[in-house]
């Protein structure tokens, strides 16, 4: 598609006051009056003929095949003009659907008769995104005349949780009890199995020197204890109305997932079974506790089909089919939110029923928008009304916490930025104390 560029039209545009003053002066010499136009004209059409036509232009487009939700990647372009030895600048637009921040032109100059160009795409959403086309654009030498060309893409962006930073943040766990070179495993003295006897030495517990073989052998004895393993971690994700909500660029399923996945790495490196679920207003998803590096993988693509639902969340059937489905105690880890405590009553008396058989992490998300409404200085009435309505929400939901404390479930109500280390932290404890 070719057009006049707005320099174009208002170069044109000034021949009419000019044929007007012409005519009225000089009344007899009105043909010098066309002498201007058609300047322009043939400068549009020298402009035309000296720009890069549309056919000697060439474009390759190298879409990703994968990009990690809360990392910015790129659409490498390739642009040829062949045969054409002025440079000349061309701006580069991409075309998609899926949930992305939206498009942003790049513009760059051709040397040698080639440019590349990346085009940024960052998602918003898991899922996918697909790329219909490229849309370029550039001017003739004169800046007359503008060319426009769509070309089309094919294929489709698979927007997956960041499992890169995942993997970063588990090798720094992992790294942190490394000496000399060596990763020490940390397995003797963090569980309740017994594995050793030892000589006891300045500084250790006196509740772990074993009396009864101190006398047998005549100086005193510690127990050592090994870290217990083959335990079941299922991780429950509330996919309701309320997990949709964005919370600091993504939204808290989102954040979910990438606590979850963090947890399920570093409970598979230690020798426990990983297994998932997901429920909304019915049970949809469920994947059995497996082990092993494969079994990640499985679980990475579950978490990446976790679709966003609009309905809300139904507590009791999804706790009861979940509790109905472990056939073992388990560490069950639920990823939810609730809006008031009458909706968190039905949520309440499920988790009495699950605590009978399972021990219960209850995950949720801290709101920094109301501890700020909330400790906000008023300046007028509508400010203190706010802080006093965002005063009642905190304390109900604290009287909830509390009530789910009772019954004996462990629960977390921390920021976006903590979730993930605040949850390690909670499974290794509940590991060492031998609650499972």
């Amino acid at each position: 598609m070719t057009h006049p560029t707005q320099r174009a039209v208002i170069a044109f545009s000034i021949s009419v006051p000019i044929a007007l003053l012409i005519v009225c002066i000089w009344r007899g010499y009105w043909y010098f009056a066309l002498y201007y136009p058609s300047a322009v004209a043939a400068l549009m059409a020298g402009d035309f003929m000296s720009a890069p036509h549309s056919k000697r232009v060439g474009m390759e487009a190298l879409c990703p095949r994968q990009i990690f939700l809360g990392r910015s990647s790129e659409v490498k372009v390739s642009i040829t003009t062949a045969g054409y030895g002025r440079p000349v600048r061309m701006e580069a637009l991409l075309e998609a659907s899926g949930e992305m921040e939206p498009p942003r032109a790049v513009t760059g100059t051709t040397a040698d008769g080639a440019m590349n160009l990346s085009l940024p795409v960052v998602p918003l959403r898991r899922g996918k995104i697909v790329p219909n086309a490229v849309w370029l654009r550039w001017r003739g030498p004169l800046g007359l005349v503008e060319f426009i060309r769509r070309d089309e893409l094919s294929g489709s962006v698979d927007v997956t949780p960041d499992i890169r930073s995942i993997y970063d943040a588990a090798i720094r766990f992992f790294a942190s009890d490394a000496e000399f070179g060596t990763k020490s495993q940390r397995l003797k003295g963090d569980g309740t199995e017994f594995d050793d006897l030892r000589d006891y030495e300045r500084g250790m517990d006196y509740r772990l020197i074993d009396w009864k073989s101190s006398a047998r052998h005549l100086k005193i004895l510690c127990k050592e204890f090994r870290q217990e393993r083959n335990h079941h971690i299922m991780l429950g994700f509330d996919t309701g109305r309320l997990m949709t909500e964005p919370l600091e660029g993504q939204s808290k399923l989102d954040r979910a997932i990438n606590a979850g996945l963090l947890l399920g790495r570093v409970s598979l490196y230690n020798g426990d079974f990983l297994g998932g679920c997901a429920f909304d207003v019915r049970f949809r998803y469920f994947i059995k506790p497996e082990r092993g590096a494969s079994h990640f993988m499985k679980f990475q693509r579950f978490a990446s089909e976790l679709a966003y639902r609009t309905e809300e969340t139904n507590f009791t059937l999804g706790i009861a089919e979940l509790n109905a489905r472990l056939s073992r105690r388990a560490l069950v880890v639920l990823f939810t939110e609730f809006a008031d405590a009458i909706q968190a009553e039905l949520l309440i008396e499920s988790l009495r029923w699950m605590t009978r058989r399972h021990a219960v992490i209850f995950v949720t998300f801290r709101d920094a928008m109301l501890a700020h409404l909330e400790t906000a200085v008023p300046n007028d009435f509508s400010d203190a009304a706010r802080a006093v309505i965002a005063d009642d929400f905190l304390r109900e939901r604290q009287i909830v916490f509390e009530r789910i404390a009772r019954l004996g479930v462990h629960c977390l109500d921390t920021n976006a930025a903590s979730i993930s280390s605040a949850l390690l932290n909670r499974y290794l404890m509940i590991k060492k104390k031998g609650l499972l």
